[in-house]
């Protein structure tokens, strides 16, 4: 069994017991991986001209790494924790073993400093997905730890390059180094906004492709607070999916919403000739902004759209809606605003949000009661209820659901595991509770999630 630290036994481990008595942690011994991430600090230069100090990666020396996978083909990934905190790594959107999901308390212990922990699962879907810390969750992210994975298609659609886009921002000021990373009258709020925008953690790069060829970009939302609207100005493009789910008709690549912890996967017809100007744009709300460019360079490749073959689904299993069970789930601020309980994760201090009226008291041992219990194989609705002015990306673990109806819009039936909730919005979800285990449901705003909104859903086999 893990050893337990001196915070565990000063906040005692009933809940952390239990869980691994029945079987919800792997062990952390060292073995060969097939992936290696090292949780390190380090200085790096994200405005040109200076060093930005004290970043955090899951790399030495440079931006967390692009984590490559097959479809259906198991895989590990090593983690060794250098910070001088504790840590753990979530793996945003993939539907695997409860174990391997990386909650600290809820799957798994934190991996303290100087530990080390590995984690195994084999990826059902395809996709773009990304990673991250789920413990002392806004320092960390803030600081720069948030990568892109790729699930691969057991059949090749066609593309001559595939170029993943890491989008988030910095809190820096104008000398390139961090300023406060939230404001707690922000928090209370929509959250605290970035002050520089990266691609990559570049600023404006510069991607040179083939002229004529087709490239898929994925764009990965992994900030803390951003919601925007993005498009792909000057070239033929076209969305082919929305967190790792093909769209059942590829769309123009304007306006595509994304909230944090979204993904959105285009096709792009890069132009002929290398005078023509490609654009991500991020449309803010009184302005827009561009992140990335991309050139062509050489002789056309010449290709065509038209040529790439469709994206398979993904073995996500489809809800019996006409025996569906419905759960109400209503998202506002706390009743209470006790201050969150002490963590070996980190605390903001405040406790602002909250699901249910019952604000989440922080990641610790517990022992912590469930939102809701499903039971495994059942069919339900979610209805998610927002009754606050503020905007919420709400994320759950472990489990796809679809998109069917809203009381202020018309959603595509699409398929996801972060859907963004509108101010005073109503949205029911459907899903099947194929996975058992304990599953984390929250706001992927990252202050809204540390200052009380999540908690999570049990599935019981």
């Amino acid at each position: 069994m893990p050893g337990l630290s001196r915070r565990e036994v000063l906040f005692g481990t009933a809940g952390v017991m239990s869980a691994f008595a029945a079987g919800g942690f792997a062990a952390s011994q060292a073995q060969a991986s097939d992936h290696a991430l090292t949780m390190s600090h380090l200085d790096h230069g994200i405005v040109p001209g200076t060093l930005t100090k004290d970043m955090m990666s899951f790399s030495p020396d440079g931006p967390p790494p692009v984590l490559r996978f097959k479809q259906g083909e198991r895989t590990s990934i090593g983690v060794t924790n250098h910070l001088d905190e504790a840590s753990v790594v979530h793996w945003h959107g993939l539907r695997i073993a409860n174990a391997m999901d990386g909650v600290p308390y809820l799957t798994q212990y934190p991996i303290e400093a100087g530990q080390s922990f590995r984690y195994e699962f084999t990826p059902p879907d395809a996709g773009t997905f990304w990673y991250h810390p789920h413990c002392n969750t806004l320092e960390q992210m803030a600081r720069g730890m948030t990568g892109v994975m790729i699930v691969e298609e057991a059949e090749d659609p066609g593309f001559d390059h595939d170029l993943p886009l890491n989008i988030r921002d910095f809190r820096l000021g104008g000398d390139g180094q961090f300023i406060t990373l939230f404001k707690a009258r922000n928090a209370a709020r929509g959250g605290t906004l970035g002050t520089v925008s990266t691609v990559n953690w570049h600023v404006d790069p510069v991607f040179e492709l083939q002229a004529g060829s087709l490239v898929r970009l994925r764009l990965a939302v992994t900030d803390v607070t951003r919601v925007g609207a993005y498009e792909i100005a000057g070239a033929d493009a076209r969305v082919i999916a929305i967190d790792s789910n093909p769209l059942p008709m590829p769309l123009p690549a304007r306006d595509v919403v994304l909230s944090p912890g979204q993904r959105a996967d285009i096709a792009l017809r890069v132009p002929d000739r290398e005078e023509d100007d490609v654009s991500l744009i991020l449309k803010k709300k009184f302005d827009q902004k561009v992140l990335a460019r991309f050139a062509p360079r050489g002789p056309s490749a010449r290709r065509d759209l038209g040529e790439l073959k469709s994206l398979a689904h993904n073995p996500v299993p489809k809800a019996d809606l006409s025996n569906a069970e419905v759960m109400e789930f209503v998202f506002g601020w706390s009743p209470e605003g006790d201050a969150p309980q002490v963590s070996i994760c980190g605390t903001l201090g405040y406790t602002f949000w909250s699901i249910n009226r019952t604000a989440w008291p922080g990641d610790v041992p517990g022992p912590l009661e469930p939102l809701a219990r499903l039971k495994l194989g059942k069919s339900y609705v979610l209805r998610l209820r927002n009754e606050s002015p503020n905007d919420h990306p709400i994320h759950l673990h472990g489990v796809s659901f679809q998109l069917l109806s809203s009381n202020k819009r018309k959603l595509p039936p699409l398929v996801t595991d972060t859907a963004l909730l509108l101010s005073e919005e109503t949205m029911d979800v459907a899903l099947v509770a194929d996975n058992p285990g304990d599953w984390a449901f929250h706001c992927h705003v990252i202050e809204h999630q540390k200052t009380g909104l999540a908690g999570f859903l049990r599935i019981d086999d």
